[in-house]
């Protein structure tokens, strides 16, 4: 099995990935609107863990933004590259995030992230790192609202309210299915918060989620399932106990 290395100079502390952020942060893009919903492509990205094994698994799914059909996928396998800490979780995912992106035959449009872009406390999450490195557009769709408030958006499909920290607007609660729980959703690179929530709704025709971030999850768990298999049996009886792949930090 061959797996996705840590990178020559990777923060391997927080005090460096911190520094790295701040370096970086300046260069996120939110004054284009980014690519119109329903055109072209978009990408879903996810990573699934094997924490005991030091694994992690990405994949990215390639859908026609028109009718969601996927155009193709890729995975990769990869050492986790940094420690779990709150705030930093693209320095755990982005190695084999952006390994899985480069094995895709065709061109990805735009990214959707499991996680957040500005709506972050240094206001550069995972969709924000990753568009930046990648000069793609990206934005972050959050199954939870980290640690900022929000109103109960209306209950209809469609409604949305602010994501604050304090006073900042972050990002946007928004329903995407009737009476259910709402997604949560920031700007990344290179798209307007507008054009973000837009895309979240094409996205989520009949679920919760958008189709990206399912079918990403599902291919992602499917690849780290058959890295454990694959990976070699002494190392795999080290007697550290493994984390189910979808429990995600």
């Amino acid at each position: 099995m061959t797996t996705v290395g840590v990178p020559a100079g990777w923060p391997a502390t927080e005090e460096e990935a911190r520094a790295v952020q701040d370096g970086l942060r300046g260069r996120v893009v939110l004054d284009e609107p980014g690519p119109p919903p329903g055109t072209g492509r978009v990408t879903g990205v996810d990573v699934a863990y094997d924490d005991g094994l030091d694994l992690v698994a990405a994949a990215a799914v390639v859908l026609d933004a028109a009718t969601l059909e996927v155009v193709a996928e890729a995975t990769a396998v990869g050492r986790v590259s940094f420690p779990y800490v709150p705030g930093l979780l693209a320095f755990r995912e982005i190695p084999t995030v952006r390994a899985a992106l480069d094995r895709l035959p065709c061109p990805p449009g735009l990214v959707v992230c499991d996680g957040y872009g500005v709506a972050h406390p240094r206001r550069f999450g995972l969709a924000s790192h990753l568009g930046v490195l990648t000069d793609l557009p990206t934005i972050g769709v959050a199954k939870n609202p980290f640690t900022f408030t929000y109103d109960d958006p209306a209950p209809a499909r469609g409604g949305s309210a602010p994501l604050l920290d304090g006073a900042e607007e972050v990002g946007r609660a928004l329903r995407t299915r009737d009476g259910v729980k709402p997604v949560f959703v920031s700007a990344g690179h290179r798209v307007s918060l507008g054009t973000a929530l837009a895309h979240t709704l094409a996205l989520t025709p009949r679920y919760r989620l958008p189709e990206t971030t399912r079918r990403a999850d599902a291919l992602c768990r499917q690849a780290l399932r058959e890295a454990v298999r694959a990976f070699p049996a002494d190392e795999a009886a080290s007697g550290r106990p493994r984390r189910d792949p979808g429990d995600r930090p």
